[in-house]
């Protein structure tokens, strides 16, 4: 996948965004993982404080994807830390969007993709296996929907309906 930078995107496509089929995130999301820019077909996950189904659906072929989590914005628990991040790299996740926070930065920094977080936190989360995957979720006011398609460079993150051309 050609990287796409999101300012040139949002000034070529001015008419997709009015019309609201392509998103610009609020920039709320630090970055991490070694991939500054990435993109994919969106993967999502809605999850509380409990980071099962991450580990499920990270288990699965990424296949170029991006999983989007929707984790309610916590500051109190981390979703995502190193391991999950080694098993996203090895699995074919291209990148991870967490509304919430992961931990072991030093881990995820070395790792091969892209990875978009609130915040780093030391605690881990639960584990009781209790969330919904592939259904539209909800975060800083934008819906996004399993399959659409995220851009992430360092000027910000976009959400588009379809696959966007380089």
């Amino acid at each position: 996948m050609g990287s796409l930078a999101t300012a040139e995107a949002c000034d070529t496509n001015a008419a997709l965004l009015a019309s609201g089929d392509i998103r610009v995130l609020p920039p709320i999301f630090k970055i991490y993982g070694q991939s500054r820019a990435f993109s994919g077909p969106i993967a999502t996950l809605k999850v509380f404080e409990d980071n099962v189904l991450v580990r499920e659906l990270l288990e699965t072929r990424g296949e170029g994807r991006v999983l989007v989590i929707d984790g309610g914005g916590s500051m109190r628990c981390a979703l995502v830390g190193g391991n999950l991040g080694q098993l996203a790299q090895n699995m074919g996740w291209t990148g991870i969007l967490v509304n919430g926070c992961i931990r072991d930065v030093d881990e995820i920094n070395g790792c091969d993709i892209g990875v978009r977080a609130l915040a780093s936190h030391p605690q881990k989360s639960n584990k009781k296996g209790i969330g919904e995957k592939h259904i539209p979720i909800h975060i800083a006011g934008t819906v996004i929907r399993d399959g659409e398609w995220l851009y992430a460079d360092s000027d910000g993150i976009l959400i588009s309906k379809s696959e966007l051309s380089v």
